[in-house]
């Protein structure tokens, strides 16, 4: 009985010890203790620069980056975060294991220009994205195919003489070409089709060109804002300042795409309650528009003569029922079908009725609040200010959304009239 006894306890020995083979050791990872790195506060030992770097925001609407409050003079652990007051308070930022802290003033009117102050651009970089580079010596043709096919709207241009980065090509090149050389449907356009893009810069650009506009990655996202606005353009490439290497294009699209993740959970200025007519903000007067019947080389002509990106189509009785859009221009390279102008706009629209969701609008009486989440949302570089009958009033760009949202509190006003 003894040996019988002997080999059961052995066999039970030989279980137990079986039994944790096949399960993992606990860890402290498998407690059911809280996460490190919680939604509502920044863990206490921040993630090192290095590590840091090789991450940036992508395009998900849900980032799961947050912001949170806390007073002056506690820790940014505690858990339980009262409503701020009307004092003075740290924002601390959680993006993507970056903390960021900003102060604050009582009325929160100037949050947002401090929030781009504290990101760099480097933040607004995507871990994937695409970046066409043109050589100079590349015909102008061939160039803009080569945007039709990356779906891309421009690129930087690299001069192999000088081994640095030149200017940019863009739609609007595309558009002053057409402007400037096409006659009739029965003449070829010479310039486009055996023009090189470097004789495109020396010829036809003396009197616009310009050292290029770029940024550095380590500049702040504020300043990125100032630049776009005060040298009116829309894309700025951000350039390594040590190996010289493109690394993305800044847009406003982008900018207040980043800045919008974080709005929910930040104090709210006041003037985001405000309306555009209180604010001021768009343009009014003077308003550039076509006609449904309005020829195509006309329309080209109004972008480059009133320096534009977009044109309402305006029906006999003054009400909105499209737009005709620089980035719409691409697509008679798209389609070969630059060498006729003459055709109409209404016609030259077709080729995206299925996708086309409608001219997005908006109203003076609306809040900046409500204009800011429509513009984002739709994705879109403005909206048509009309009144109840649905006729034209006005447009608001994103240049002027940042202009508000980010100089104008800072007291800068780097848009002109």
């Amino acid at each position: 009985s003894m040996l019988f006894t002997c080999f059961i306890m052995s066999c039970l020995s030989l279980f137990v010890l079986a039994s944790g083979l096949s399960s993992p050791p606990s860890t402290p990872t498998q407690t059911p203790s809280p996460p490190v790195f919680s939604l509502e506060a920044p863990s206490s030992a921040p993630e090192c620069p290095e590590k840091r770097r090789t991450r940036s925001l992508s395009s998900p609407p849900d980032t799961g980056q947050r912001f949170s409050l806390a007073p002056a003079g506690r820790s940014p652990m505690s858990t339980s975060m009262p409503t701020p007051t009307l004092t003075s308070n740290l924002v601390y930022g959680l993006a993507e294991g970056m903390l960021e802290k900003l102060e604050i003033s009582n009325e929160y009117c100037d949050i947002y220009m401090r929030f781009m102050k504290s990101h760099k651009c480097y933040d607004l970089i995507p871990t994937s994205s695409k970046l066409v580079v043109f050589d100079t010596t590349l015909q102008v043709k061939k160039a803009f195919f080569a945007l039709v096919a990356n779906g891309v709207r421009a690129a930087p241009l690299w001069e192999t003489n000088t081994q640095s980065f030149v200017g940019m090509l863009t739609i609007t090149d595309f558009i002053i070409i057409l402007h400037r050389y096409y006659k009739s449907p029965l003449v070829q356009i010479y310039e486009l089709e055996e023009h090189k893009i470097e004789t495109w810069r020396e010829l036809c650009l003396q009197e616009t060109c310009r050292p290029l506009v770029n940024i550095s990655p380590d500049a702040s996202i504020f300043d990125a804002v100032y630049s776009l606005i005060k040298n009116k353009i829309h894309r700025l490439p951000v350039i390594d300042p040590v190996t010289g290497n493109a690394l993305y294009i800044l847009t406003h699209k982008r900018i207040l795409k980043f800045l919008q993740l974080f709005v929910c959970e930040m104090p709210k200025p006041a003037f985001m309650r405000q309306t555009l007519e209180e604010l001021g903000i768009g343009t009014y007067c003077n308003i550039a528009f076509i006609r449904p019947h309005t020829a195509i080389i006309k329309a080209l002509n109004m972008f480059v003569e009133r320096r534009v990106s977009a044109l309402p189509v305006v029906d006999g009785m003054g009400k909105v029922v499209d737009i005709y859009s620089k980035f719409d221009v691409i697509n008679l390279a798209a389609e070969k079908t630059y060498n006729n102008l003459d055709v109409t706009v209404t016609q030259a629209l077709k080729h995206r009725s299925e996708y086309f969701e409608g001219v997005m609008k908006c109203k003076r009486h609306e809040t900046l609040e409500t204009i800011v989440d429509r513009i984002v949302k739709a994705e879109v570089h403005r909206l048509v200010v009309v009144d109840d009958n649905s006729r034209i009033e006005g447009i608001v760009s994103l240049s002027d959304i940042l202009q508000a949202l980010v100089l104008t509190p800072s007291g800068t006003e780097a848009q002109h009239p």
